[in-house]
């Protein structure tokens, strides 16, 4: 089965699509078969990052039922073993899908038979967003050193943490439990997820344990992107730990990638930057979170398969 891994950013602009782009090609080039899938609805461009102008098909004729599979939008890319799904070509008011189509994504996505599943996100708290980074428990979180990207990511990893909690519960009982957490204390509501579920262990212990130990499965990443040399190499860390603090959610830094202004020379030659510029601190950046990545994957995989002692 594939390892799914979600990039989502708390705001335009944050690189995800390159991250996207540059990660699925040097997961392909360490011989893993790659798919990336452009799931930022309205706005995709990830065929551009891959270097593949005008693909053939794309999401919406799977959506649209011209084609009967998900499978049969997978187009090829430049680089070997590295397969797409682009978003391009959809309508515009596909960004708000229906329930049932996004689940007939998911459905059919989960099943492609890919070593490694990358899904470009749209920005932002939309619940497109936020089920498609529940799909899996790999999800990377990417953000900028500024201080109002570094907010929007805290906002966008509490309304996941929020999300997850909302569909283990059916609508009534959720609606009676954060009815009831809020009254008994006012902050324990989408802005402070932890203090929900608090409430919700302490009116429904045995409840509150499976959310919690559901909420503890996840293995979700960071990466501070468009890092200049001025700004602190140790925010990425500090975010993991603030992280950690407030909401106990485990979460992983995979390293800072470092700002080049020749990705927007990569990207209007339709070419991966990795090819283009491959000696650059950038791609040397990218190469090592990558490593850290298939390191953590490696040794999760071991705790899961051996148990931790």
């Amino acid at each position: 089965m594939a390892i799914i891994l979600p990039l989502g950013g708390g705001k335009g602009g944050s690189g995800k699509t390159f991250l996207v782009g540059s990660l699925a090609a040097l997961l392909a080039r360490e011989g893993f078969r790659t798919l990336a899938v452009d799931v930022d609805l309205g706005a995709a461009n990830l065929h551009t990052i891959l270097g593949v102008p005008h693909p053939r098909l794309s999401l919406s004729d799977f959506l649209n039922k011209r084609v009967s599979s998900l499978a049969d939008t997978v187009v090829s890319t430049p680089a070997p073993l590295l397969f797409m799904i682009s978003g391009a070509m959809n309508n515009l008011d596909i960004a708000n899908l229906a329930h049932e189509q996004k689940m007939k994504v998911i459905r059919h996505l989960v099943k492609l038979p890919y070593d490694y599943i990358l899904l470009d996100l749209g920005a932002g708290t939309s619940f497109n967003t936020l089920d498609f980074f529940l799909v899996s428990d790999y999800g990377v979180f990417v953000t900028t050193p500024e201080p109002t990207a570094i907010e929007n990511i805290y906002r966008l990893i509490r309304a996941v943490y929020f999300r997850k909690i909302r569909k283990a519960l059916d609508t009534h009982r959720f609606r009676n439990l954060a009815r009831e957490a809020e009254e008994r204390n006012p902050l324990a509501k989408v802005t402070n997820p932890d203090l929900l579920l608090a409430v919700i262990r302490d009116l429904d212990p045995e409840r509150g344990e499976q959310l919690a130990r559901e909420l503890a499965s996840f293995h979700f990443k960071l990466i501070v992107n468009q890092q200049r040399k001025q700004d602190n190499p140790h925010i990425g860390a500090m975010i993991c730990k603030i992280i950690s603090r407030h909401l106990d959610l485990k979460i992983d830094f995979l390293g800072n990638v470092a700002f080049d202004d020749r990705v927007h020379n990569a990207v209007c030659k339709a070419g991966l930057f990795i090819d283009l510029y491959p000696f650059t601190q950038t791609v040397h950046d990218l190469r090592q979170c990558l490593r850290n990545l298939l390191s953590l994957h490696a040794e999760t995989d071991r705790c899961q398969r051996y148990g931790n002692g």
